[in-house]
Formats: structure tokens, C-alpha cells, sequence
């Protein structure tokens, strides 16, 4: 063959090896000048596979973007746990939640007289009672009833229909002492109502004080007397006898009150039992009288209060260590606990607001809540799953309690709250106990016809 056919051959042969190399390059700038058809392409090649559901989160017929309102009480480092309990629902179904802070239970009288009140709000459970008409039912929305013992239930319960989902508790029946005190003094912590008295005996003959009971507290001067009196009611009485005062079956002036209201008065007006005696109960401010236990020296040896105190010694003796120089231990003999709540209410049933009730009342719900911290949560899934030590102690009290009961004051609606914090505060400065519980028994019944 001739050398000009050889040499075609080699530029061919050339050529072609030049398409061949080129030919990434030239994909490349094809799909950065149109990436529309090269993703349409990957799709057609491979189906995308659905998003993993997550586990008791089911955003059935959410839409990403949909909206909750919400309206709480909540702020600062509250408002922070919430958040994060809320997130993993946040994330899985495309929720934005708008949120809105207040103390001030007027702003959501008048959004919900005004036929705008919130998808949600956190509120006290007088407000079950006062929204009735308004609000979804629990079982409507979806809410795992399974997870709530009944008297978490039943509170919430307006006229058959369950309207509020108790989210958040903190237990009131608890006594505040300091472990160290008491091991120097030859105390031991007792556990029946019978071994509490006892102690308080033995306390006063060594010369100490047995109770911080002070109760001031402005306005609300009264509220951890009244507290107490609950208290002594579920070790006397128990809490359906409570719970019988909050629907009226039980007046306010029935014997057993009155029993309840004499023993917490002994310990309440003496100057052997308490701090500067009836003066010091109604003059010494409820924070006071906390840190007065926990002073160096000591003021006194106890004092009966939420779980709230822990946190407040922390903040003023931030070198006193938890489990050593304070601690606390539940009212021994209470038949079940008292306690503050707060409830989800629903003013609307939609897909997403079906779906936050759903994953706030599920097992993963409760585990959340308590992982963040916030308080107790009295879902079942939350037990196990704390993590800070006095919450692991008072949800294992929380889990294992057989009642439980709101504040009376808190429940009863028609300003009977204030009403009782004026009525111990008049038993105390030296009041006719009886004409007291009788004027109170005419405000309980009248404001629960």
C-alpha cells in the first residue's frame, strides 16, 4: 500500500481518539447548561425512595409549610426546652410553628371571644372549662390516651369529653431538707405521716425549727399555705376526697377540711414549729423561706414546697451539691401526689395540628419531653428517660403515684383561688376557722353551679 493510505489511516485513527476523549467534557457542559433534564433523567433511570418515617411522628395530610399558632406561658429557658422537644416534629413534617409568649390569660380571652384564638394553647385547666364549647376533643385529634393514667385523664375531662392533654407537671407533695443537716443532727428521713410527726417532735425538743412556712407573696399571699392544707388532705383524706372538693360533692366547710386546716394551723402559728410563728408565716416571703433551710446556719430544718425550689437553691448556694446539702422527699403518707400542670388545648382540628397531638402524646413524645428537661411529663413514655438526677427522682414518684391532683385553687374557677389564699391567710393571723370555711364553701358553690 502507498504511504498516503497509511497516513489517512493515522489521522483517522488520531481523530477518532480525540472524540472519544472529549467525550466526558462535553457531558459535563451539557448538564451545567441544562441540569432541569439531567435531574428528570436520574429520576426516570431511579425513583427517589420516600423519606424513612419517624418513629411517633405521623404527619398524615400535613402539608410542609402548614402553620400552628401556638399561645403559652413560657419564655426564656422554657421556651428553649419546648423548642426542642417540638423540633423533631418540626423537622419531620414541615411545620412552622408561630409562637406567641404571655402571662396574661386576657390576651387569650379576647383571641378566642373575638373568633381567633390559636390552633393551640398551653394553658391552666380552669381554661378546659371555660373554652368547652370551642375546643377539639383529645380523641378527635388523635391523642394516645393509652399513655395517661386516668387521673391525668380525668382533670382534663369537661362534661364526658376530653379536652386537655396534660403536657407538663411538676409535683407540689414534696419536703425540702438537707441530707448533711440531718446526718449531723441524728435525723432520719421519715416515711410514714405518723414517723413525719414524730420527727417534727423530736426536732423541737433538740431545740430546732421544724418548718419554713413563710407565705408571702403579694397578692397571691396564701398559695404554699393553701398547698400544705392539700397536702395534709391526700394523706387524711386521699385524692378522691380532693378531687370531690374541685366538683363540689365535697364543701369546703366538710369536717375533713376543717381537720386538714387545724393540723397544718398547729405547725403554722407556733414559734416552735415554725419561724417567728403566725408573723413569720404571713410576713416571710414564699422564696425566703426556702433559702432559710438551707443557710449557714440552718433557720430551720424543712420546708414543704414545688419542685420549683430545687432549681431556686441552685441559683443562690451554687457551691451546695444535690443529694448532699439539699434533697427531698415525698410528703410521707400522701395517698397520691398534687401538682401543677399544664394542658394542650386544640382550637382547631387541622391535619397539622392532628399531627403535633398525635406526636405530643405518643411514647417518643414523652421520652422527648423528659430528655429536655422540661419538668415532668406525665405521658409513660417519659419514665426511664430522664436525665437530670432530681427529675429522675420525682418522675419515678410521678410514675409510681396512684392519684393526682390539681391545685383546688387552680381549678375551681370564679376567683375562688384568691378567695382561699385571703381565707388561710385570715386563719392564720387568728380568724374564726369556721366562719372562714363557710364563706369559702358559699364562693365553692357558687362558683361551680
Amino acid at each position: 500500500m502507498s504511504r498516503k493510505f497509511w497516513y489517512l489511516v493515522s489521522i483517522l485513527a488520531i481523530a477518532s481518539f480525540a472524540i472519544v476523549a472529549c467525550q466526558p467534557a462535553a457531558a459535563e457542559t451539557a448538564v451545567e447548561a441544562a441540569p432541569e433534564e439531567q435531574a428528570e433523567a436520574v429520576e426516570e433511570a431511579a425513583p427517589a425512595e420516600e423519606a424513612a418515617p419517624v418513629a411517633g411522628i405521623d404527619c398524615t395530610g400535613v402539608s410542609k409549610g402548614d402553620e400552628i399558632s401556638m399561645l403559652y406561658q413560657w419564655s426564656g429557658t422554657e421556651e428553649e426546652k419546648l423548642n426542642q422537644i417540638l423540633q423533631p416534629f418540626v423537622d419531620a413534617c414541615g411545620v412552622v410553628i408561630v409562637p406567641e409568649s404571655t402571662r396574661d390569660q386576657a390576651l387569650l380571652d379576647t383571641k378566642v371571644q373575638a373568633g381567633t384564638p390559636p390552633d393551640i394553647a398551653f394553658w391552666n385547666v380552669a381554661q378546659l372549662v371555660q373554652y368547652e364549647d370551642s375546643l377539639k376533643t383529645m380523641d378527635e385529634l388523635g391523642a394516645h390516651g393509652e399513655n395517661y393514667a386516668d387521673f391525668f385523664k380525668d382533670p382534663g375531662t369537661v362534661n364526658g369529653k376530653w379536652l386537655g392533654l396534660p403536657v407538663k407537671a411538676d409535683i407540689k407533695t414534696i419536703i425540702w431538707y438537707s441530707p448533711a443537716v440531718f446526718e449531723a443532727k441524728g435525723y432520719s428521713v421519715p416515711t410514714t405521716w405518723e414517723e413525719l410527726d414524730a420527727l417534727v417532735e423530736s426536732m423541737v425538743a433538740n431545740g430546732d425549727v421544724p418548718w419554713s412556712m413563710g407565705m408571702e407573696s403579694g397578692d397571691a399571699t396564701g398559695w404554699t399555705g393553701t398547698d400544705f392544707v392539700q397536702d395534709i388532705l391526700l394523706v387524711q383524706q386521699g385524692p378522691e376526697y380532693v378531687l370531690g372538693i374541685m366538683d363540689g360533692s365535697v364543701p369546703y366547710n366538710d369536717a375533713g377540711v376543717k381537720q386538714a386546716y387545724e393540723t397544718y394551723g398547729k405547725w403554722a402559728m407556733d414559734p416552735k414549729y415554725t419561724i417567728d410563728g403566725a408573723q413569720g408565716t404571713l410576713s416571710i416571703g414564699f422564696n425566703d423561706a426556702i433559702f432559710k433551710v438551707f443557710s449557714d446556719p440552718p433557720e430551720a430544718m424543712m420546708v414543704k414546697q414545688s419542685g420549683f425550689a430545687g432549681g431556686n437553691v441552685a441559683a443562690q448556694y451554687p457551691d451546695l451539691v444535690y443529694g448532699t446539702d439539699y434533697d427531698f422527699f415525698a410528703v410521707p403518707g400522701a395517698k397520691g401526689l398534687q401538682g401543677g400542670a399544664d394542658w394542650l388545648m386544640a382550637f382547631s382540628d387541622s391535619p397539622a395540628v392532628k399531627a403535633l397531638v398525635k406526636y405530643l402524646s405518643s411514647v417518643e413524645g414523652g421520652a422527648n419531653w423528659a430528655k429536655a428537661s422540661f419538668d415532668l411529663s406525665p405521658n409513660k413514655g417519659a419514665d426511664g428517660n430522664y436525665v437530670d438526677a432530681a427529675l429522675v427522682k420525682k418522675g419515678a414518684a410521678l410514675a409510681s403515684t396512684q392519684g393526682f391532683t390539681p391545685d383546688i385553687g387552680d381549678t375551681i374557677p370564679g376567683g375562688f383561688g384568691s378567695a382561699e389564699f385571703k381565707g388561710i391567710s385570715d386563719y392564720v393571723n387568728g380568724g374564726d376557722l369556721d366562719t372562714i370555711l363557710n364563706e369559702l364553701a358559699a364562693v365553692q358553690s357558687e362558683a361551680l353551679k
